[in-house]
């Protein structure tokens, strides 16, 4: 029996393999120690994973959407930022020239806390897959969210290791509270998206200020959403 890829994917589907595949190319620059791009490449993800959405709805989806969307979550939005969390803080250790004694430590601490980040994000793809639909109000925050938060905090300047950890924490915890968070507007999501694109390709202009309101717009979500937004 043949797999009929061609027949069987479709343009959305296609958005969220690009996103998969940003993921993984943010986990090779990991690796490489470039912590900017990893948190540029996040953001890109985000904007591939926003456009599947918008494309799914206005053209239709396939059976395996959102399977493919799942486990493109886990890559880009469950594993690449706690990978991305766990080289920030070692790299801020070094350059805030902590002693050889304290390193094994301080790392052992961002690798737990990176490790508490992907496990969250696992069960709440695997918790949402199986048990919300498609119309109903998502619980708990999007590990695309949690992601976007600390990948832009990072481009903002935020990068003291035990604020970042902290809210690696905090945000891992979220993802699955027991907080109704509506989806965003396709109106709202390709404006957001757009912010993002300007964030990602010059996030040092003019002081930051592109991370920066990115980042305030993210955590008013974060904060208002589950009372005041009206979603779709």
């Amino acid at each position: 029996m043949s797999l009929q890829v061609v027949d069987r994917l479709g343009w959305a589907d296609a958005m969220t393999l690009l996103n998969s595949g940003i993921g993984v190319f943010a986990l090779a620059a990991a690796v490489l120690g470039e912590v900017l791009l990893v948190a540029q490449l996040i953001l890109l993800a985000a904007v591939a994973d926003g456009l599947d959405g918008v494309i799914a709805r206005r053209f239709g989806s396939t059976e395996v959407g959102p399977y493919l969307d799942s486990m493109a979550d886990i890559v880009s939005f469950g594993t690449t930022p706690a990978i991305f969390v766990f080289v920030a803080a070692r790299e801020e250790f070094r350059e805030e020239a902590w002693t050889v004694s304290e390193e094994p430590e301080l790392a052992a601490v961002a690798g737990a806390v990176a490790a508490g980040f992907v496990l969250f994000s696992l069960v709440r793809t695997a918790l949402y897959t199986v048990y919300v639909g498609e119309d109903e109000t998502r619980p708990g925050i999007q590990n695309t969210l949690a992601s976007s938060i600390l990948a832009v905090a990072y481009l903002a300047g935020l990068t003291n290791v035990p604020v970042l950890l902290g809210a690696t924490v905090v945000l891992s915890v979220l993802m699955v509270a027991p907080v109704p968070y509506p989806k965003l507007r396709d109106r709202d999501a390709i404006v957001l998206g757009a912010l993002q694109m300007g964030a990602i390709l010059i996030p040092m202009v003019f002081g930051r200020v592109l991370p920066r309101t990115l980042l305030l717009f993210a955590l008013a979500y974060l904060l208002l959403a589950p009372r005041f937004y009206w979603g779709e």
